[in-house]
Parts: structure tokens; C-alpha cells; sequence
């Protein structure tokens, strides 16, 4: 099927990109043309395509209904972000919609990422290349160990190049020697840091809370790199305050790293949000038989998998802060699932 026979409003929800140079140009605005644009030979997947191809915009709402923070007179909502679609779920598709454009209206055909073995960002960006027309490189932290697991497994499976750095390295990996030399070992590519987590990634995960159309008063984010934190505070209203919960062991430089996202796009600092460091559970991609117990309970309770990297360790964090009175009688608190529990990891 041709784009130009999309159905009605299908482009406007997801522009139809088929090739790195015409990314986000809606199909649907180019049926003047008279044809899709794509060429023969062209294996890139048209979005419109496939049953599931239109993201789920507004994610959906759900209030939970748990003793835990009812007796507290606390009301929890979860946000489905985890829902907007099963290649781009969660802030994953918010941080990379503004960056695909950007790299697409700049004729780049290849993204180059970062990330360890278990970054759902390397997975997003693996399945953004193969539904876009883009190549892409993800460069892993550390050694490479086999077998992959799956979140590799699936980057791979998805035409992703994977490289490895040592650690030592990885920690300069924005440095401009560093950056040169992939250049000159890949070419020219569109540059998406660690976690996703740039300007255009802020403004895209800062659209999150116009979607909630009740009154609430705090909404709470994983972090790993801050850059969902930094675009969530910056769309609140007034009166209302965004919570963080880190997945990092010492992630205490997250705050700075909040602070920058929020100077570089908006040129100013928001006071409204914070961050909790104690439910790291060991650190990144570590958890605990406390925290295994904790998701599997959730999972019979509320019918909800939460993945045990990011999301399992904030929902374990909001209940413990209303079992300490943290939120006072009366609070709406709405808790963002940024992403799924993925298959072989729980």
C-alpha cells in the first residue's frame, strides 16, 4: 500500500518516514505525489504498514487501587507510558521523536549511542533504525561477554552494530578526541548521548504533563540520566513537583546533570523537582530478592510487570515514602511507567 492511501489521520498521528533524508515528512501532507516515496529495493517497514504502528498518544491513566497508600490517603496513578507502542515504549519514544526528526530534516543515515549491556535506550534506538531507514551504532560499555543478553540479543536483531569501549575510555566518551576518533572509524552520524538525554529530548518528554487532564500534585520519574526528570519539571504547572528516583548507586551528580539539561533548553533552572538516591537496589541493572519479591507481588496484585532496571525500584520507593508520611494526607501522586518489563529480564 502506498502512504498517499493511508487512512484518514493515521500520518497525522505518526508521520511515515521511509528513508533517513525524508524523516517525519508526513506521508499523508506528500499524496499530492501520487506515491509513497520510498524506492524499489527499499526494505525500511512503513509504519502505516503495520496494526501497531500509531503510538498510543495520550499514553493511558490508571488509579491504582492498593491499600498501601489508600490507608496513607494518598491517591496513585499510573501513567502507561509503557504503553505508547511495542518498539518505542515509554520516555524512550519522548526523547528520540525530536532527535529523528532533527537527524532526518539533516540528511544523516546512521545514529551512533551509548550505553551498558542492559540500557533500554541502545534497544530503542536498534528498533528507531530499523523502522526509520537508519543505521545505527550502539557503543557498549566494557567488555564483550557471550552470550548476548537480551537487551543486546534484541538491539542486534534489530541491525544494530555493536561496539565496546573500555571503561576508561567510556568515561570521556563525549570528549572531542573520542568523538573524532569514531568518526573516523564510522563517518558522519547523528550523535544521541547516553540515556537519550539532550535538548530535544527534554522538550519531548516535557509534553508528558499536558497529557494528565485531572489535578495532581507530584509525578515521579525513574532516572538514570535525568533527562525525563528535566523535561517532566519543566512542563508542570505551578504548585505541582516532580520526584526522581534514582537507579544509580552515588547517582548524586544526577541533580547537576538535571540542572545542565534544563539550562542548555530552557536557560534556566527549575526548582520544582528533587531526587531519591536510597532505592537503587545495588546499583544499575542490580537488584535484590527484596526487590524481585516486591515486583512479583505488584504483578498478582495490579496485573502491571514492572521492569526491574528502572521502574520496579521507583514504585518500591513511592510506597515506602507514603508508609513514611513523605506524602501528607490528600496528595495525588502520578508515577510514570517509562518502560516494560522486557522479556527474559524479570
Amino acid at each position: 500500500m502506498s502512504c498517499a492511501s493511508a487512512p484518514a489521520g493515521a500520518a497525522e498521528a505518526f508521520d511515515c518516514p521511509h528513508r533517513a533524508s525524508v524523516v517525519f515528512e508526513s506521508c499523508w501532507q506528500r499524496r499530492s505525489t501520487g506515491a509513497c516515496p520510498r524506492r524499489a529495493g527499499d526494505t525500511v517497514v512503513c509504519m502505516q504498514e503495520r496494526e501497531n504502528a500509531v503510538p498510543r498518544l495520550p499514553s493511558p491513566v490508571e488509579e491504582l487501587a492498593d491499600d498501601r497508600v489508600a490507608s496513607a490517603g494518598v491517591r496513585l496513578f499510573l501513567k502507561r507510558d509503557d504503553l505508547i507502542h511495542p518498539d518505542l515504549p515509554g520516555n524512550k519514544w519522548r526523547k528520540l521523536k525530536y532527535n529523528l526528526r532533527a537527524a532526518g530534516d539533516r540528511g544523516y543515515g546512521t545514529l551512533l549511542t551509548f550505553g551498558g549491556a542492559y540500557s533500554n535506550h541502545i534497544r530503542a534506538v536498534a528498533a528507531a533504525g530499523r523502522i526509520f531507514g537508519f543505521s545505527t551504532i550502539g557503543v557498549v560499555r566494557g567488555e564483550e561477554h557471550h552470550p548476548l543478553n537480551p537487551s543486546l540479543t534484541y538491539a542486534a536483531d534489530r541491525g544494530m552494530r555493536l561496539v565496546y569501549m573500555d571503561r576508561r575510555t567510556y568515561r570521556r566518551k563525549h570528549d572531542p578526541d573520542v568523538v573524532a576518533d569514531l568518526h573516523r572509524r564510522f563517518g558522519e552520524f547523528w550523535l544521541l548521548p547516553e540515556g537519550g538525554s539532550n535538548e530535544l529530548a527534554v522538550r519531548g518528554c516535557a509534553e508528558l504533563p499536558a497529557e494528565l487532564d485531572f489535578a495532581f500534585d507530584v509525578v515521579c520519574c525513574p532516572c538514570g540520566t535525568g533527562g525525563t526528570l528535566a523535561g517532566v519539571a519543566a512542563g508542570l504547572a505551578p504548585g505541582q513537583r516532580a520526584l526522581g528516583f534514582s537507579a544509580l548507586k552515588g547517582g548524586q551528580f544526577l541533580a547537576d546533570d538535571v540542572a545542565r539539561l534544563q539550562l542548555q533548553t530552557y536557560g534556566k533552572v527549575f526548582g520544582n523537582w528533587s531526587i531519591e538516591y536510597d532505592f537503587h537496589f545495588g546499583g544499575f541493572a542490580k537488584s535484590t530478592a527484596e526487590l524481585q519479591d516486591f515486583i512479583a507481588d505488584f504483578n498478582a496484585r495490579h496485573g502491571v510487570l514492572l521492569d526491574w532496571v528502572y521502574v520496579g525500584k521507583m514504585m518500591y520507593g513511592i510506597l515506602a515514602l507514603t508508609r513514611q508520611g513523605q506524602f501528607p494526607p490528600g496528595t495525588k501522586v502520578v508515577a510514570v511507567i517509562t518502560g516494560p518489563a522486557w522479556p527474559g529480564e524479570v
